[in-house]
């Protein structure tokens, strides 16, 4: 502890991030990197913004950005809030939204940055506890709160909570937000964003980092009653009033609105997934049912640890939690053909 920090400072745990290796012909698996370069049309709409204009200010509030996510959703742009990447739209949204002082509720396996949040901003948290198939329960959620946070798929199990139970979740819930953080949406659910006309509690985060390819840009958005959206405006423009830059807004613009491309490379992945899971299956893990573009798998005969190091070795990388319910799964990111091959074959040599 350095004696300049604010005293808070020396209290917070930090998320980790997935480990980015510096090594090259590796098979990174460990991350949920899309296997599949960003759309042609998102390329040449950055390009072009490397110009002359780099010495001006962007678009404060990102318009040409709000208006493409509206097009394609079907929703306002008062509507649509934007940040760098889905984390800073989500820790705006606790900031704005989950300091009431009663718990903030998610599950007990989650993404990680969830109680980080709430380290940095004080906000009591309750995690709830997945059933025994990893899936969320919403009767369990029938407790007082400030709000509930989810991701939808769940991160890192995959599974999919269905339409039906979101919106018992936001019927249950008239007084307090629900938030539902859909990183992994495209690669096998529905939005929950058709539900924001009818439920002002609800907000919805994405990012532009999974399926549209564009983890280096650092795009993400938020979708709800313009109520929600002023607040989390208020937040951004007392943080940074410049958030997204010029060749950020260009680029994620042209990747919504390419959407025959969007379409072809989720498919691509979803098809991939498929394969993957049919391959562990065979060689005896056990595999959710995932809607990501990862699977969370484990091998009852051998320890997940062991298992990551002995990919490591062949120059596969994985995520490995040391979580104590889930310690003995891996989560594996869905790779290209050649990657997804080199995996299954590695682990034929382990198990």
């Amino acid at each position: 502890m350095s004696k300049f920090w604010s005293p808070f400072v020396n209290n917070l745990v930090p998320y980790v991030p997935g480990e980015q290796p510096k090594l090259s012909k590796l098979v990174k698996l460990n991350t949920n990197e899309n296997p599949y370069g960003p759309s042609p049309k998102a390329l040449a709409a950055m390009q072009a913004q490397l110009s002359d204009d780099l010495r001006l200010y962007p678009d404060p509030n990102g318009e040409r950005l709000k208006q493409a996510v509206a097009d394609y959703y079907k929703v306002q742009p008062a509507q649509v809030f934007v940040g760098n990447g889905s984390d800073e739209v989500l820790a705006h949204a606790f900031h704005a939204l989950f300091q009431h002082g009663r718990p903030l509720l998610f599950p007990d396996i989650s993404y990680s940055f969830y109680p980080v949040y709430c380290g940095l901003y004080d906000i009591p948290f309750e995690a709830v506890a997945l059933d025994e198939q990893y899936r969320i329960r919403v009767a369990d959620y029938a407790r007082p709160n400030g709000g509930i946070v989810f991701p939808n798929p769940n991160a890192p199990t995959g599974c999919l909570l269905a339409t039906e139970a979101i919106e018992q979740l936001l019927q249950a819930n008239p007084d307090s937000v629900v938030l539902v953080d859909e990183a992994y949406i495209d690669f096998g659910g529905v939005s929950a964003i058709a539900l924001v006309e009818r439920y002002p509690n609800l907000l919805v985060t994405q990012t532009l980092s999974k399926s549209r390819s564009l983890a280096g840009l650092r795009v993400g958005f938020a979708v709800g009653h313009v109520d929600l959206i002023e607040a989390l405006e208020r937040i951004k423009n007392s943080f940074n009033s410049y958030p997204l830059d010029r060749i950020a807004i260009a680029g994620a613009a042209a990747a919504f609105e390419d959407v025959a491309y969007f379409r072809q490379t989720c498919q691509q992945v979803i098809a991939s997934r498929e394969a993957v899971v049919a391959g562990l299956e065979r060689l005896g893990f056990e595999v959710l049912p995932s809607a990501a573009n990862f699977v969370f798998a484990r091998h009852p005969q051998h320890d997940a640890a062991q298992l990551a190091a002995g990919l490591r070795e062949q120059s596969v990388i994985v995520r490995h939690f040391k979580q104590a319910r889930i310690a003995q799964f891996l989560r594996i990111s869905i790779g290209s053909e050649v990657q997804n091959q080199a995996l299954l074959n590695a682990l034929e040599q382990l198990v």
